[in-house]
């Protein structure tokens, strides 16, 4: 995972640890990384969902509310600028569609 989203990840984790929720929490994430798209939101947040060492339910819960609520925002231009390379699932996918 690239760099971005681990800062974005922390600001998220830091957020909720304080008891931060829901529109709260967005905030402090965007006020952390300005740069941050609701799409990166997303991604770090279902990186913490998927951290084994992250334990505290009401932390996953929060997280997780999160997430749901963001996952279908509009696309904003940060999101279009994204520039990460395409990973090797989505190339399998774009061979299969042009055979």
């Amino acid at each position: 995972m690239s760099g971005k989203i681990n800062r974005i990840y922390e600001a998220l984790i830091e957020g909720a640890e304080t008891g931060l929720s829901g529109d709260e929490l967005f905030k402090h994430v965007a006020s952390h990384c300005p740069n941050a798209s609701s799409k990166k939101i997303v991604k770090a947040s279902l990186l913490a969902l998927s951290d084994p060492d992250l334990k505290d339910a009401n932390i996953l819960q929060v997280v997780y509310a999160l997430a749901i609520k963001h996952r279908l925002d509009p696309v904003s231009k940060g999101d279009l600028e994204d520039t990460e390379e395409p990973s090797a699932d989505k190339a399998q996918i774009k061979e299969r569609k042009q055979a």
